[in-house]
């Protein structure tokens, strides 16, 4: 059984997605044992709280370096045992030391077809904003694993979805959580606790 931890900066829709596959059964070789937030008081360790999942906090501001950081991030994913890492919608940057760790272990979701609209600065509505802008008809979510380059891993799953023509920013990253992100970063999940990835 791999011990997942679910690395988280905000709400925790995508959390929600894993720990609601779980309970489904969706993932018998994995359980999500630790979540940990990058700032405290977000909805996300509500989130854990209710599934009587340990979390913790872990603040950049809290050091002074980024290499600090990292060795208290790499510090609680040890010391409780995480096998596989899931980064769910997490807005620190992870050092060389936490990818050296966990390699081919760390799972990312990016709410695009990776190459398009991602790297440095696209994140969250940013993302859907530059869909919109550029005029795309497709876009879509992808899975990946985590390397060195910014959403520049293996890609382990895509999922296209349509771009509607009175889309907004805000309904369109919706609509590509509930019809991609939602349903692909589970799978991706059950497939790197089934050790199918290498």
């Amino acid at each position: 059984m791999k011990r997942v931890a679910v690395l988280v900066s905000g709400g925790g829709t995508n959390l929600q997605a894993l720990l609601d596959s779980e309970r489904r059964g969706e993932n018998p070789n994995g359980s999500i044992c630790l979540v940990l937030a990058s700032k405290p008081g977000v909805y996300a360790l509500q989130r854990a709280a209710d599934a009587g999942v340990k979390s913790v906090v872990v603040s950049r501001k809290a050091f002074a370096t980024a290499e600090e950081f990292d060795e208290a991030l790499l510090y609680e994913l040890q010391t409780n045992h995480i096998d596989v890492v899931v980064l769910a919608g997490f807005l620190s940057v992870l050092g060389k030391k936490v990818i050296a760790a966990y390699r081919n272990k760390i799972l990312n979701v990016h709410p695009s077809l990776i190459p398009s609209f991602c790297g440095p600065g696209y994140y969250g509505l940013r993302v859907h904003e530059a869909a919109l802008a550029r005029g795309v008809k497709i876009t879509g979510a992808t899975v990946h694993l985590v390397n060195e380059e910014c959403d520049g891993g293996p890609i382990l799953l895509q999922k296209a979805v349509t771009v509607q023509p009175d889309d907004t920013p805000e309904t369109l990253q919706k609509r590509v959580m509930v019809e991609a992100e939602w349903q692909l970063l589970p799978q991706a999940l059950a497939m790197v606790c089934r050790d199918e990835v290498q």
